[in-house]
């Protein structure tokens, strides 16, 4: 299969080879769970249990170097950096990084692992291009760092933290990011929102309703100079202006405009009511007393029987249209759907191991999987459903091990005669 071709030199040796195109036949196989166990009973290709959860779970192949080629390997080279808080639902408590927190897949807190995923959005493909696992600080023990098996340079990152890491990673990787979009779990962190103007990236991320913002660009005023006491040397804002929640300046606004939109290559149309206004995030005044770069607020509310409104801080020049901010904050929505195919038919969520380097190694290879699909569908055959994609994959498996080893074929044959006369 020539797209694992390209992923030989990260791996040692022939055996490891021969693993790889096993595990990565696995995810795409039609098995429902994507256990080892399970996976070993699809791949065409026979091995011991032993030795499958060797590759994944010990053997000394680094993850980062694979995650490196396949974004080298890539066929689409630009795109928007889509951030995202993945989490697995787990039962025990010895899977690493697994604690109480709050689960994305379920809702609310609960026991789970939570990692920061970044997929790289063409406009009709997404590609994953990175993920960590989020460690809480629990992990980082000196037992808990034995028991997993977490490297000793593996230190405690909050999640925005991360994502900036692989957003350094996928950059310096070769591939052209035009913008960053994320939900509030990053959007609500206004360092977060400071190194993507600093790195003079665009982005839409989500915010709380609670995010207090000025309106427009306040003014500032010189310190006055006073008889006594020490000068004020930091200029100050004007009497009586104050900061706002982004909900209290939406609701507020009077111009709201219903505008739709087809996504490209989509057939449905989505439609919203909106306002925009140009805000400036109160964060940076609250604490340095200096203020934040001007953005735009975004404000939907959606009119159905439960109304809902979200909130985004979108970082586009003052002349952009309405319509250019919708349009930009909802490519985050339009890779939802392709999105769901390595949690749900792929198993990204499946690994059951406890090791660091495991669910690592677990992740990367989905990805491999994962991204050679999307790849396919560049392909004049584009337009294949994921079930037609997985048949095509798995009889070019059977193939090429039939290509390697033919007395197979005559096995077969013999057990066909047996069957005959039976």
């Amino acid at each position: 299969m020539r797209w694992l071709e390209a992923f030989k030199e990260c791996f040692g040796h022939r055996a490891q080879h021969v693993a790889l195109r096993r595990y990565v036949q696995g995810v795409l196989s039609d098995s429902a769970r994507k256990s080892m166990e399970a996976m070993l009973t699809r791949v065409t290709e026979p091995g011991s249990y032993q030795a499958f959860q060797h590759f994944i779970t010990d053997a000394p192949w680094r993850a980062d170097q694979v995650w490196r080629r396949l974004r080298a390997v890539l066929p689409e080279r630009d795109g928007l950096l889509i951030f995202d808080g993945t989490s697995f639902p787990k039962q025990g408590e010895y899977s690493v990084g697994v604690g109480r927190q709050y689960c994305g897949a379920l809702g609310k807190v609960a026991n789970c692992q939570v990692a920061v995923t970044a997929a790289l959005w063409t406009g009709l493909r997404g590609y994953l291009v990175g993920a960590a696992l989020y460690l809480p600080e629990t992990w980082l023990t000196d037992a808990a760092r034995e028991r997993a098996r977490i490297p000793a340079n593996v230190r405690f990152q909050e999640k925005w933290r991360q994502a900036l890491t692989l957003l350094r990673q996928v950059r310096a990787s070769g591939l052209t990011v035009t913008g960053v979009l994320a939900d509030a779990e990053f959007g609500d962190n206004g360092l977060f929102r400071a190194q993507l103007h600093r790195v003079g990236l665009p982005y839409a991320v989500g915010v709380s309703s609670t995010q207090t913002v000025f309106v427009g660009r306040p003014r500032l005023v010189s310190p006055r100079r006073t008889r006594v006491g020490r000068p004020r040397t930091r200029p100050a804002l004007p009497v009586g202006t104050q900061a706002s929640t982004v909900a209290a300046v939406a609701a507020a606004h009077p111009r709201w405009r219903r505008i739709s939109w087809r996504n490209r290559g989509a057939t449905r149309q989505w439609a919203v009511e909106c306002t925009a206004l140009r805000v400036t995030p109160a964060h940076a005044w609250r604490t340095h007393r200096r203020l934040a770069p001007e953005v735009w607020l975004l404000a939907e509310r959606d009119t159905g029987d439960t109304p809902q409104s979200k909130y985004y801080f979108v970082h586009l020049p003052a002349t952009a249209s309405w319509t250019r901010l919708v349009r930009f904050a909802h490519q985050r929505w339009a890779i939802e759907q392709q999105y769901r195919e390595p949690k749900t038919d792929l198993g990204l969520d499946h690994f059951e191991g406890r090791t660091f380097p495991g669910w690592h190694h677990h992740v990367v290879l989905t990805a491999i999987a994962y991204n050679f699909l999307q790849a396919e569908r560049r392909r004049p055959l584009a337009g294949l459903t994921f079930p037609q994609a997985r048949a095509i994959v798995q009889e070019i498996f059977t193939a090429l091990l039939f290509a390697q080893k033919p007395h197979y074929l005559k096995r077969i044959e013999a057990l066909r005669s047996v069957k005959l006369q039976i």
